[in-house]
Formats: structure tokens, sequence, C-alpha cells
């Protein structure tokens, strides 16, 4: 059998950070700290990628950027630059995808990700057929049961 690979955005590795007054976030706090928890207990297969090498260094907070950095140590595989992610990145923007998110979700394709979470409520309202894109909150209930 063989482990399901996932990706987690940079929203998704931002979230424990974010303002947890709202119970929205929390709970997808609680849920993203579930998600990484089971790949560290190798449950899930962890990929990350250059773009998310990119959108952390831009993190003005230096504590938070190595926090999530460490993450890329911890995942299973790497997706680095490609001809064949940007041809795929702008194939995904014609679908209403901000172009920096279409290239992760083109890395989480290429690297054969079954997952793309995100707590970018924006994401989760589309829909691609070479991967599912999801809430972790939701992506617990569909893969715990």
């Amino acid at each position: 059998m063989s482990i399901t690979k996932i990706y987690l955005d940079n929203c998704s590795f931002n979230r424990p950070f974010d303002d947890q007054e709202q119970l929205k976030i929390r709970l997808e706090t609680e849920a993203k700290l579930f998600i990484q928890s089971a790949v560290r207990d190798k449950k899930y297969s962890l990929v990350w990628s250059y773009m998310l090498d990119f959108e952390n260094s831009e993190n003005p907070y230096q504590d938070i950027k190595d926090a999530i950095s460490l993450w890329k140590e911890i995942a299973d595989s790497y997706c680095p630059a490609s001809d064949d992610i940007l041809t795929l990145g702008h194939q995904i923007v014609k679908h209403g995808i901000r172009p920096k998110d279409a290239l992760h979700i083109a890395c989480a394709i290429k690297s054969g990700c079954s997952y793309f979470v995100t707590t970018d409520h924006k994401l989760t309202n589309k829909s691609l057929t070479d991967i599912k894109i999801i809430n972790p909150i939701d992506f617990i209930r569909e893969t715990e049961n």
C-alpha cells in the first residue's frame, strides 16, 4: 500500500502563526498540526517545492520563516522549478487561480500528490481533475474515516 502524497501550501504552514481569536482559524490550525503530526508518523508523504522556498523567503518574520523551513527537511520529496511546472502553471491560471498558487498546485500535481491542502478559501472553491484542493479540516474529515 502506498502512502498518500500531500502538499501543504504556504497559507497552511503559516496558519498557526495567524491570530487564533477566530474559531475557524483555531480549528484550521489544529487540523494542520494534526496533519503535520501524521506526516512525522509517516502516514502521509509530504512534498516540498521551490515555490514554498520562494514564498517562505519573503516572510518578514525570521522566527516564523525558520519554523516553516524546518519542514523542508521533514518532507519526503522536493519539486524543483522546471519548464513542465511553468507550462502546467499557465494552464491552471486559466481556471481563475492566481499565478503563484497555480505554480504551487503544478508542483503538487507533477510530484504525484493526491491532495493540495490550503487554508485559502478562494482556492478550496476551485476544482481541478488532477488533484483535490482541500481545507485541512475537510482533509481530516475525508481521510480519517
